[in-house]
């Protein structure tokens, strides 16, 4: 080569600051580079003259010779890096991954290839470890997001597989949104709170939170969050590592529950030492129920509570289940409290294990109540058998008093409707004009018959009003002299022969504020029972009396009364004395009086004997309002 061409190629290779190879036609090197020298560690002296197949590994010899003579032939300038993968040889014999650049050129007529060579050694190092690192995160167990710090409300701009996994969302849904989602609505948790103070600060942080899945299941999540800084010291990313510790906290509330039901229990729970039977361990109950402070009892053995029982005896319970004989032992004993005082208690005892050492889990139950439990017993049966026996007398009565009240039913519609049938069938016989007088009996007859049977229609309905509670009173103002008015009115005309009611005196003047419908009924039955159970030429007295608040009415008669032994069932639905039982009535009219007149806040009273009369007194509010 003439000077003039060495001086070309030496301008060549001080201007690049890659290796550089220049070859000639026949692929023999005749230049390289500083570059060079370093990355194949051959010098210029070495390497020149050499076959450019001295710098390529061996099994690649073939395929570079028809490369670079295919390439000589097409001039064409290309990367051969992006045609194949190429490789170096060193002089150390070490093979480097290179890229390679040709560059062919003429001078003077003669045909070279300059050949930039980059060593990609640490390139394809990076490349591989950034690939086992994505791997790494792919297959890894936990679920794994990456954020990006400098973009509004730091968005998740990568997760791996484990993490979808997890909480059931799509790529789709989960990239380019702040992993707040996962909280749902439940937004109140102090964890979130340490979670913005740390992004805050660019501090790391690890919290346990709950999450939601897409499926709405809660999932308890112990969150790793830490910061990534670029050479200037700005955070650009977080990294978030989760990993679902739903067993471990629903195990750890397991615990804390039973250490909670320990220790808030009302029987008295003890751990002692299988070996020495020292308590280790005892809740709230036993401290309350023995008076003990914690600290004396963990000094103190069973022994110590107990009234009369020695070492020896406590033992026969506890060996049977040191041998496995027994799973459980039950006694019953006497403790004794602190303050001295005594009870009795049932005893349950298992062999357990604590931090792999034997101790006794017992279970101690006051059974006070248990022993006084047959005299309560006793008690509660002799008890129960007098109300039982009171409840079969009350149900005799009542069976008599509608065995009573059929009859008197049977008879009290039987007999009217009897007069109404012998009635109707003699109109029937009464056709001529001259009988017109003998038709009108008849038909007051009827009419009276049918009234009767109206009243005791009534009253029914009365009492069926007044159990549903739909009775309705109306308050009103009204003198007391036109209700006493009407109700004598009305009884005059059921007066028998010789039969008198002295009106009360001095009464135009007495007004009440009551319902003033319900008080002539309550007076009517009164006063219509005492002509019906006074006989003839006898006389009915009524007297009324008022103050501020109450007006008082007294019906006295001087008939046939009511026995001693009936007096107290007057006022009983359906019960009728058994002196009236031959009489016309149904039973429930004083029944109803009394009932109206306690729903008016008022009361009635009667005072009788038989054979001489009855007194009946109404006690009324001279004003109620409502």
């Amino acid at each position: 080569m003439v000077n003039q061409d060495q001086e070309i190629f030496n301008i060549l290779l001080e201007t690049v600051s890659e290796a550089i190879i220049i070859a000639d036609q026949e692929q023999q090197i005749v230049e390289i580079n500083g570059v060079a020298e370093t990355v194949f560690g051959y010098n210029k002296e070495e390497i020149k003259g050499q076959s450019i197949e001295k710098l390529i590994p061996h099994n690649y010899h073939k395929d570079h010779k028809k490369h670079v003579s295919k390439f000589i032939e097409e001039s064409k300038h290309r990367s051969m890096a992006k045609a194949l993968e190429v490789y170096g040889l060193k002089k150390s014999g070490d093979i480097i991954p290179v890229e390679v650049e040709l560059n062919p050129f003429k001078i003077y007529d003669k045909t070279y290839v300059m050949a930039l060579v980059k060593d990609v050694s640490k390139q394809k190092e990076s490349e591989i470890d950034f690939m086992l690192r994505s791997k790494a995160l792919e297959s890894a167990s936990n679920g794994v997001i990456i954020t990006n710090a400098l973009k509004p409300d730091n968005p998740i701009i990568y997760h791996n597989k484990a993490f979808s996994n997890l909480t059931g969302f799509s790529s789709e849904e989960i990239l380019n949104t702040n992993c707040r989602f996962l909280q749902g609505t439940d937004r109140d948790q102090e964890a979130i709170l340490l979670i913005r103070e740390a992004i805050k600060k660019g501090e790391s942080c690890q919290v346990t939170l709950r999450n939601y899945k897409k499926d709405g299941t809660l999932f308890w999540n112990d969150l790793y969050i830490t910061p990534i800084k670029n050479q200037r010291g700005v955070i650009t990313n977080f990294i978030g590592i989760q990993n679902d510790v739903t067993e471990r906290v629903k195990a750890e509330e397991e615990r804390n529950h039973l250490a909670t039901i320990f220790d808030e229990s009302l029987n008295e729970i003890y751990v002692y030492d299988a070996e020495t039977l020292k308590f280790i361990r005892v809740n709230k109950g036993a401290m309350t129920n023995n008076g003990y402070s914690y600290k004396e009892l963990l000094n103190m053995t069973p022994m110590d509570l107990k009234v009369s029982m020695d070492e020896t005896e406590f033992r026969k319970f506890t060996d049977p289940l040191l041998k496995k004989k027994r799973k459980r032992s039950e006694f019953e004993t006497v403790h004794k409290r602190k303050d001295g005082s005594t009870y009795p208690v049932s005893v349950t005892l298992q062999l357990s294990c604590l931090n792999e050492k034997p101790v006794f889990f017992c279970i101690v139950a006051d059974i006070t109540e248990q022993k006084n439990y047959l005299t309560k017993l006793e008690k509660t049966v002799e008890e129960r058998t007098q109300q039982l026996q009171a409840a079969l007398s009350k149900e005799k009565e009542l069976n008599e008093l509608k065995t009573k009240f059929l009859s008197l039913v049977s008879h009290e519609f039987k007999t009217p409707l009897s007069g109404i049938s012998t009635s109707v069938m003699l109109l029937e016989k009464y056709k001529r004009t001259e009988d017109q007088s003998k038709r009108n009996k008849h038909l007051s007859i009827i009419r009276d018959k049918v009234h009767y049977l109206n009243n005791i229609l009534n009253d029914f309905l009365s009492i069926e009003r007044l159990e549903s509670g739909t009775v309705t009173y109306n308050m009103s103002q009204f003198k007391l002299s036109k209700v006493i008015n009407e109700v004598v009115y009305n009884a005059n005309m059921l007066l028998k022969e010789g039969q008198r009611i002295n009106y009360p005196e001095n009464i135009n003047d007495i007004q009440m504020h009551q319902d003033e419908r319900i008080i002539e009924l309550i007076l009517t039955n009164v006063v219509q029972n005492a002509v019906k159970y006074s006989g003839k030429n006898s006389q009915i007295d009524i007297n009324v009396t008022q103050n501020k608040n109450v007006t008082t009415i007294v019906v006295q008669d001087y008939g046939i009364g009511i026995p001693e032994q009936d007096i107290e069932n007057v006022f009983t639905r359906y019960f009728r004395a058994e002196n009236v039982l031959n009489m016309q009535g149904t039973g429930i009219g004083l029944n109803i009086a009394k009932t109206h007149l306690e729903n008016l806040g008022g009361h009635i009273d009667l005072m009788s004997e038989e054979g001489k009369g009855t007194a009946v007194t109404l006690k009324i509010p001279t004003k109620r309002h409502g």
